[in-house]
């Protein structure tokens, strides 16, 4: 028996070249991800919600509502939300928390770029739907237990507000959760009652230390609150062409203090481009 989502492929309308080819170029403008041939499969399926729910029947209409009716500036941001990616896991690429908490941090506070008493401030860049922004709340917290000084708080950043109300929300599923060590998870995450034992929520106390907010990669100024001693950028540039990544990172370095650090994935690389940043692996970076 076919899975729901090959039945969704199958039965997906047709998308014309000229279709494709709109919606490819928006999305690149908008959001600076190629979206080559190869992702046409990917865009019918995903497109079928958004055609059942305005009730249309191809997805020449759909373009013609998004890009030439009135309602279509609203629309768009249902199709950023149903055609980004946002793949993530609690304590994914785990070595760069075992590295923050035993390298970087201590090398901050020794080092004069976090001050004494002063709040460390950390940015996770597309943070998706919540698990790495409350890994870090995590690793973080068990840190300033054992450092009773040591404060901090999250900022936490994606574009699609689908999946940052996901984030909000805070409710995962038992399997979301795997990753967490079980000592952790009895300190932050709390099961749920009524006929949800099969879901967790992440702690009040641990949710009001992450602050969530929508944030576009091309966007000019990315208008952050504050300057930050860690950001996060992980498995995203990854979707971007070459400008494109030393465009973006560029911009986080702007609010990245010097001496501060960047942790991107293991399968990116910032190799060739023109940064303001120091290599202490190959995913993790400081600030000159």
């Amino acid at each position: 028996m076919p899975s729901e989502q090959s039945t969704l492929q199958l039965n997906a309308p047709a998308i014309s070249k000229n279709s494709f080819e709109r919606i490819a170029q928006f999305i690149n403008l908008e959001l600076g991800i190629k979206m080559p041939a190869s992702k046409i499969s990917m865009i019918q399926s995903r497109l079928m919600r958004r055609l059942r729910e305005l009730n249309l029947d191809s997805i020449d209409q759909y373009c013609d509502h998004l890009f030439e009716s009135p309602a279509g500036g609203a629309e768009r941001i249902h199709l950023i939300n149903a055609l980004t990616t946002n793949k993530t896991d609690f304590f994914r690429e785990s070595q760069h928390f075992d590295y923050l908490t035993k390298t970087a941090l201590p090398q901050l506070e020794h080092g004069g770029a976090l001050e004494p008493g002063k709040r460390l401030n950390v940015w996770s860049a597309a943070c998706s739907s919540g698990e790495e922004p409350y890994t870090l709340a995590m690793v973080l917290s068990e840190y300033a237990a054992a450092h009773p000084s040591f404060t901090f708080r999250i900022l936490a950043t994606d574009v699609s507000t689908k999946v940052l109300q996901n984030a909000k929300e805070a409710i995962y599923s038992r399997q979301q959760i795997e990753p967490v060590p079980r000592t952790l998870r009895a300190k932050y995450l709390l099961r749920g009652k009524h006929g949800h034992n099969s879901l967790v929520r992440v702690a009040p106390a641990l949710r009001r230390l992450v602050s969530f907010h929508k944030l576009n990669f091309m966007d000019q100024d990315y208008r952050v609150p504050d300057m930050f001693h860690i950001v996060f950028c992980r498995n995203v540039l990854i979707y971007f062409d070459r400008s494109t990544q030393e465009a973006v990172i560029g911009k986080l370095c702007r609010n990245l203090v010097s001496g501060g650090y960047l942790f991107v994935s293991h399968s990116e690389s910032l190799s060739g481009l023109n940064l303001p940043l120091v290599a202490l692996g190959s995913s993790c970076f400081r600030k000159k």
